[in-house]
């Protein structure tokens, strides 16, 4: 496994991040047994960021994961939960999500806590409400060591909150074909040079990345190194030095082995 330094913060993360957004299912709910393999596989091997949010898997990630991460795995891994923003309606709903967020964890605190999918509405709707002195006052009690957010909007948006305060991190959607979509390469690079981590998010575009058109196909044909259409994705992320972690949905223990070779 390859590491790579974390924004500004004295930790050297994992090149590939798992995200549990895409866990194994069976009969309509995670397949504990299996996804508890494939996080552990992944952790022996060197990864030590894990991603989740509330309401992935209808709120079960987060349960999973307090039960998946115990023993000698507790404290092998930096975790990251996300505040739904979308819940938030008064000034005593941070507290009651990040407590209940904490509980389905089974932790007293969490390493990285982001405001989720942020756009230019939800982030003047949770300002307003005073959410980053509430997080300053959480941190200091805490309940989670840095802040950041996830973001789904155009870059004067994403700049516009970076600018709004010292974040620790931010995760945003980056692949080769969206390179001038939402963040894009002048948010990664924006982010970067003020001193935060970035994680990417949907490196396969959802899995859509993985069985390209013909012509796409042709051209890889004809580089002098062969790779699969995972590795020309990934690879490519790794080569941008801005790029702290990548997160990667796997849903199988055959996408985790092949994702950790590659990294």
């Amino acid at each position: 496994m390859q590491y790579r330094q974390f924004g500004k913060l004295a930790f050297k993360v994992s090149a590939l991040g798992f995200g549990t957004m895409r866990l194994p299912v069976k009969g309509g709910k995670i397949d504990e047994a299996e996804a508890t393999a494939m996080l552990h596989y992944a952790i022996d091997h060197g990864l030590n960021y894990v991603d989740t949010a509330y309401p992935y898997h209808d709120g079960e990630s987060e349960a999973f994961l307090g039960r998946a991460l115990t023993g000698a795995y507790r404290d092998k891994v930096k975790l990251a939960t996300k505040m739904p923003g979308w819940k938030v309606k008064k000034k005593e709903d941070f507290d009651r999500l990040l407590n209940e967020q904490l509980r389905r964890l089974n932790r007293e605190a969490v390493d990285f806590y982001l405001l989720h999918a942020l756009n230019k509405k939800r982030w003047d709707e949770l300002y307003v409400l005073g959410v980053l002195e509430w997080a300053e006052k959480a941190m200091k009690d805490g309940r989670f060591r840095y802040f950041g957010f996830s973001f789904h909007d155009e870059f004067p948006a994403f700049k516009e909150i970076v600018d709004a305060y010292d974040w620790d991190l931010c995760l945003i959607q980056y692949n080769f074909m969206d390179v001038e979509k939402q963040a894009g390469r002048k948010g990664l690079q924006y982010a970067a040079a003020k001193g935060m981590a970035v994680a990417i998010m949907e490196p396969l575009r959802g899995g859509r990345l993985v069985n390209p058109p013909a012509e796409v196909q042709e051209i890889w044909d004809q580089a002098a190194e062969k790779r699969s259409p995972v590795e020309w994705a990934l690879q490519w992320l790794w080569d941008q030095p801005e790029v702290s972690v990548v997160l990667s949905g796997m849903s199988s223990m055959e996408q985790v082995k092949e994702n950790i070779a590659l990294a």
